[in-house]
Order: structure tokens, then C-alpha cells, then sequence
């Protein structure tokens, strides 16, 4: 009876660890499928100029696209940060300048997906944020600070030219979503017009 016992909780223990495994796994998975789909997306968004859906039921579309760390990080940001859009990628606050206008674009995303990169960013680095009619500005980080979820001042408007990017922190906590937020702030160094 014993052995029977200790058979059924190996196989429990087994059977949870792998779903953990798992769910883990699949979340990566769909950030990373959803990103492919997006920038398909803003492609299509910027050639035709009009806003793309990635897929038919899609509540959200491609607004700008923001590069960082020489390219090495691409990624297409979405209109909102509701819950549902940050699972696809980072999202554009609303109320806060449009991506390719003057002013605060403010855009959050995920400390352990798409926004993982942020930790890695320091003064001096630049980041470029692509808008839907093809003009790309340049923005140099001038500095990064730790907020608490109250704090607005960080997305209200500071008088000049400048990207903030926000995320959850710190970025190794077990539990997501706490109350205190990374934020980095990026300054506007020039303004690209491509053709299209």
C-alpha cells in the first residue's frame, strides 16, 4: 500500500513538474508566434498605410516598431496595454504622445518577455521607434529609475522629445505584476524620413 502511495505522488509531482514545464514554454512560444504575425503586419501597415490586423480576430493593431541594441531587438508595438495586447507584444499607452509625434510615447511590455531587454540598457544607448508613415526618430537613453504602479509622473508630458518604456520589476521576481516599475527614458537625438 505504501509503494502504491509513494507511486502516486512520484507520478503527481511528475505529471505538475511537466505541465509547469510546459506553460512556461508556451507563453515564450506565443509571444514569439504573435510577434512574427505582427510584423507581418506592420509591414503591410506601412507599405499600405492603413492599420493591419495580425490575424482576423485581433483586437489590437501595429502602431510603431521599435528597435534597440543595434537591431538585435525588433519588435512591433501594439495600440493599448491591456492585458490581452502585452501577451502579443509591448503596448502604446493611451493619452500619451503618438509614436511619431512630439512629445512622451509612452509603451510598456513585459519584464520577462518582449521588455526583457530593458535591463540591459544604460545612458547612451539609443533605441529608434518607427511610426506608420515611415518616419523613424532616434532617441538616446538618458536615464532609468524605479517607480512605484501610482507614480504618473513618468508618463506625463516633460516638454520635450522622448520615449519612455516601462515594465514590471524587479525582473527575476517569482510572481508577476508587483507594484514597482523599470523605467527607462529615451531623449529624441533626430528624426529619419524614408521613402516609401
Amino acid at each position: 500500500m505504501r509503494l502504491r502511495i509513494r507511486h502516486v505522488i512520484f507520478v503527481s509531482l511528475m505529471s505538475l513538474s511537466i505541465w509547469q514545464l510546459f506553460e512556461a514554454g508556451y507563453i515564450h512560444a506565443k509571444a514569439w508566434i504573435a510577434q512574427q504575425l505582427i510584423q507581418v503586419a506592420w509591414e503591410d501597415t506601412v507599405t499600405s498605410t492603413d492599420a493591419q490586423q495580425p490575424w482576423p480576430w485581433a483586437d489590437t493593431q501595429a502602431v510603431a516598431r521599435l528597435t534597440a541594441q543595434d537591431g538585435t531587438v525588433d519588435l512591433v508595438v501594439l495600440s493599448g496595454t491591456s492585458g490581452r495586447t502585452l501577451a502579443f507584444g509591448p503596448g502604446h499607452m493611451a493619452g500619451t504622445a503618438l509614436p511619431g509625434s512630439f512629445g512622451n510615447v509612452v509603451v510598456s511590455g513585459h519584464r520577462d518577455t518582449h521588455f526583457s531587454f530593458l535591463k540591459h540598457l544604460g545612458a547612451g544607448d539609443q533605441l529608434t521607434l518607427q511610426s506608420t508613415n515611415g518616419n523613424t526618430k532616434v532617441y538616446e537613453v538618458i536615464g532609468t529609475e524605479i517607480v512605484h504602479q501610482n507614480d504618473v509622473a513618468v508618463a506625463m508630458d516633460a516638454g520635450d522629445d522622448r520615449i519612455t518604456l516601462i515594465t514590471c520589476y524587479p525582473f527575476d521576481a517569482p510572481i508577476p505584476g508587483g507594484p514597482m516599475r523599470y523605467v527607462v527614458v529615451a531623449r529624441s537625438i533626430s528624426t529619419q524620413y524614408l521613402e516609401i
